[in-house]
């Protein structure tokens, strides 16, 4: 099979498309962000096609006794003058090690060729980006990497704010379909876009809200999709409330190891 993606409902003329993409990764962020979109945008985005690939784990999924294979969703929602795909879905080929680089490359190009078949504008991929336990105490960030030097400039030009590139010489890594699918699409298709990356700390496996939160209102700012975020915005307080509790804990900890403070700690 590798990769095979199936179209449950024809796809006709798109109004200058955008593909949105965000599978599981660090923080669940990209995930949660796509998901969020999908099931708050009014009127709601239908559900178009099914992405299978033998890249998934080796198993099937049941409901009330009977099973299907696992796969990601293809999702269209339009607008009067821009229509947006959202790839959303409960896997990506693992990110175990780069034995099976090859189907993260397959996975990718197969999602890029779709992309170019159905003229796709722009692609933007969400993802999370472990900043460890600086997560607990801090904001979280929304750090964007562009396919190209034009798409950076027209997104800077939109002085969003909490949006940030990385201007200080930094290499890093974008690991899995949210760097791969973006590359793949520029470098073989001339298709833009750009990986937004929420901060995020990689040990929150059941999810960062608050992060994705901070990653929805850049998109909101990018694309005028005027998102409501009241129901995201209440899991945050809660993650966000209970960082606050761990960095007094961690503070009161702290200044229990160093002893009596004395005038001088204090002025300093």
């Amino acid at each position: 099979m590798v990769t095979e993606i199936k179209l449950i409902k024809n796809i006709k003329t798109l109004k200058n498309p955008v593909l949105f993409v965000g599978l599981p990764g660090i923080g669940l962020v990209g995930k949660i962000s796509v998901d969020y979109l999908i099931k708050e945008l009014s009127p709601k985005p239908t559900l178009i096609g099914k992405i299978f690939s033998d890249s998934f784990p080796p198993a099937v999924h049941e409901k009330n006794s009977v099973l299907e294979l696992i796969y990601d969703e293809i999702y269209l929602y339009k607008t009067k003058t821009k229509d947006f795909l959202f790839i959303a879905g409960p896997v990506q080929p693992p990110l175990t090690n780069t034995i099976n680089s090859d189907q993260h490359y397959e996975f990718s190009e197969k999602i890029a060729l779709f992309a170019k078949k159905h003229k796709i504008k722009e692609i933007y991929t969400f993802a999370g980006l472990n900043i460890g336990d600086k997560r607990i105490t801090s904001k979280p960030k929304v750090i964007c990497v562009s396919t190209d030097l034009k798409t950076k400039e027209n997104i800077l030009k939109k002085k969003i704010s909490n949006l940030h590139f990385q201007d200080k010489g930094q290499d890093a890594l974008i690991s899995g379909v949210a760097g791969l699918l973006l590359g793949i699409s520029f470098e073989s298709y001339k298709i833009p876009g750009a990986c937004l990356m929420g901060e995020t700390n990689s040990k929150l496996t059941y999810g960062d809200p608050s992060s994705a939160k901070q990653l929805l209102e850049v998109v909101d700012s990018l694309f005028k999709l005027k998102i409501n975020l009241k129901k995201i915005d209440e899991s945050a307080k809660k993650i966000e409330k209970s960082f606050s509790e761990i960095s007094k804990n961690l503070e009161q900890i702290s200044q229990k190891q160093e002893g009596p403070s004395t005038q001088s700690n204090y002025i300093r």
